[in-house]
């Protein structure tokens, strides 16, 4: 069995992540507990991500690179969103547009061409995953169009969608929420 310091520095952030998002929850919104949750859980959802994002690159599991990558922008705009007054945008929000296209042109490219397959079945991710991510990723994009006309939203409305990407992912990769196989681990 290998030892691997950044699958243990993964599952610890996500870990982390669990509980301070929990505690973020559980405290009243705005105030000082809730703000020091919330920030320890964004830093702890964009280590979970970064760390995931390597593992799978390591791997070689595109499917698990487009995911934590996608984990990445959403907990990231999430939190840049709520951190700023409603009705600002800025140079970030057009990085991100940038960003959510790229990365949802690249799953749903992938996704076509397992559909025809052009590329192998050997990660065993079903073709229809890809279109799921990709269409997450590309609604992102018509919502950060939408808020750049507009001139900006509220924190909470881009809230909603960095605790689908911190969360949600996770539980519709193949492997489940919590698979790890210490077996496979790099």
């Amino acid at each position: 069995m290998s030892f691997s310091p950044v699958l243990v520095f993964h599952i610890s952030a996500g870990t982390l992540g669990l509980v301070s998002g929990a505690a973020a929850m559980s405290f009243r919104k705005g105030s000082r507990r809730h703000r020091m949750a919330g920030n320890v859980f964004v830093i702890s959802m964009l280590s979970m991500a970064a760390a995931a994002v390597y593992l799978a690159f390591m791997k070689q599991q595109i499917s698990n690179v487009f995911g934590g990558i996608l984990t990445l922008y959403l907990v990231t705009t999430a939190w840049v969103t709520a951190r700023r007054r409603d009705g600002e945008t800025g140079i970030f929000d057009w990085g991100a547009l940038l960003v959510a296209l790229a990365i949802g042109a690249a799953i749903m490219t992938y996704g076509l061409e397992k559909a025809n397959h052009r590329v192998g079945l050997k990660d065993g991710v079903p073709v229809g995953m890809y279109f799921f991510l990709g269409s997450v990723a590309l609604l992102s994009a018509v919502g950060d169009v939408r808020m750049l006309v507009r001139g900006g939203v509220s924190g909470t409305q881009r809230a909603s969608r960095g605790i689908f990407g911190a969360c949600a992912l996770r539980f519709l990769s193949p492997q489940g929420p919590f698979s790890w196989d210490p077996r496979t681990a790099p």
